[in-house]
């Protein structure tokens, strides 16, 4: 993006004439100076000297990421945030094979992750809360550290043979880990400031982050679990989650400042025009990708090839992965929301290929399928994500992001428990038209996104 052009007052107009420049797609105004001495109590005092924000030129393609890479401090950030985001993915999946070789039955190994998960529901909003009103830093490493001692306590339970309600209290701590991918958003927004281009490129830069996370941090925990000792995956998630968490708030200068009294206009998230039917489309979501992960699964394993089931359902997000680097190379055309209901009804026309190629039987009709149902959803969430953006105050950023990923997770929940008893009662690929029915229901839900986003932002 070209440089703010400096605003340089000219002898030949008029003192009162207005001073113009463009920066992109933005045209800046600025009032004339008011002749000295002019004003009723003589001359106006200097103004104080304003806090400079990094700039960078961002391109189309990937040089705009190398671009946002380039900002002070953007690197050792997100490097940080990509440590500390893999555990997310692992930590289900450590406990599950953990329990599951201690106490030999998958049915506890289930019902504690699924604890957590709702305890996670319950808590994530309010640390959230929490990280936007005193900092990342002042919140996000007390939080991590309660969330290792939940995990190590977890550990020990597992170990000594502990009661099993002592399971279901240390793996329900867990749930104080800080959104990493919210702060990081976060980080981008303040940095960027209000440049809808670049802030979608980091916008959709972030979303390939997590699918990177989604693909290498489950694989990572059943590798470990599996070839060392059970609690590796769990015991490495930990290691991980405190070097990203610390090396994330390390960067000070990237971190936005605190809120510690929510401005005037500030209300919770939602409490906002048009949240809830925006985190409903996060719910209906949550559900397609809960049902396309756990049906593929059980089609695999009924189709007599259980080992290539991982193997597919990595295609998902490697598809998604790459699809939301290629959308968010390019400046998106129109609001984001008149861009969601027909990313959707494409989410929805990809859906129905795996749907079909389950009626053949065939795993490898299957693989290509949900591989182009997968390069549907990124351009959903990162769309969906901008609008979360759009419709939150500063004031209230990491807790509105939070909520979204709140509500795509209990999707998931409630997809994957879906899934699970179509597989059982019906033929292994029903689920997928469980997701097909959810997808409907979000462009349903995407036509009722037209409330005013924020007060000088495009949505």
């Amino acid at each position: 993006m070209p440089s703010l052009l400096a605003l340089r007052r000219r002898p030949a107009l008029p003192a009162t004439a207005p001073l113009l420049a463009a920066t992109g797609h933005t045209l800046a105004v600025a009032a004339p100076a008011a002749p000295p001495g002019s004003g009723p109590g003589g001359p106006p005092p200097p103004s104080a000297p304003r806090r400079p924000r990094a700039t960078a030129t961002t391109g189309s393609g990937p040089s705009g990421y190398l671009a946002l890479l380039r900002l002070p401090g953007a690197t050792a950030f997100t490097l940080g945030g990509l440590l500390a985001r893999l555990p997310a993915g692992m930590f289900s999946v450590s406990a599950v094979l953990m329990i599951a070789a201690s106490r030999g039955s998958y049915a506890l190994a289930g019902a504690v992750t699924a604890t957590g998960l709702a305890a996670t529901a319950l808590v994530a909003p309010w640390t959230a809360r929490l990280v936007d009103r005193y900092g990342q830093r002042r919140v996000a490493r007390p939080a991590a550290a309660l969330a290792v001692c939940g995990a190590l306590a977890l550990v020990a339970c597992v170990r000594l043979g502990a009661p099993a309600w002592t399971l279901f209290a240390a793996y329900a701590a867990t749930a104080t880990v800080p959104n990493a991918g919210a702060m990081a958003r976060a980080r981008w927004q303040a940095l960027l400031g209000e440049d809808p281009a670049r802030r979608h490129t980091a916008t959709s830069f972030e979303q390939a982050v997590d699918e990177v996370c989604f693909m290498a941090g489950p694989a990572l925990a059943a590798v470990l679990c599996t070839t060392l000792f059970p609690e590796a995956g769990t015991l490495t998630g930990v290691a991980l989650l405190a070097v990203g968490i610390t090396l994330f708030t390390a960067q000070r200068a990237t971190e936005p400042p605190p809120h510690p009294r929510p401005a005037t206009g500030s209300a919770a998230p939602l409490r906002r025009p048009g949240t809830a039917p925006l985190l409903a489309v996060f719910l209906a979501t949550g559900i397609v990708f809960g049902t396309l992960e756990v049906t593929t699964l059980a089609f695999a394993d009924t189709a007599g090839h259980a080992a290539a089931g991982g193997l597919i359902v990595g295609l998902q997000a490697a598809g998604s992965c790459v699809a939301g680097l290629v959308y968010g190379a390019r400046a998106p055309a129109g609001p984001a929301t008149a861009r969601l209901p027909v990313l959707l009804a494409l989410l929805t026309a990809a859906l129905a290929l795996p749907a079909l190629a389950a009626t053949t039987g065939s795993a490898a009709l299957l693989a290509p399928a949900v591989l182009c149902a997968g390069m549907a959803t990124a351009p959903v969430m990162i769309t969906a994500m901008t609008l979360v953006q759009h419709r939150t105050p500063p004031a209230r950023l990491n807790e509105g992001l939070t909520l979204a990923v709140t509500a795509i997770l209990t999707g998931i929940a409630l997809g994957s428990a879906l899934a699970g008893q179509a597989a059982d009662r019906l033929t292994p690929g029903t689920g997928y038209t469980v997701a097909l029915a959810a997808a409907c229901a979000a462009i349903a839900l995407a036509t009722r996104l037209r409330a005013p986003a924020l007060s000088g932002v495009r949505g």
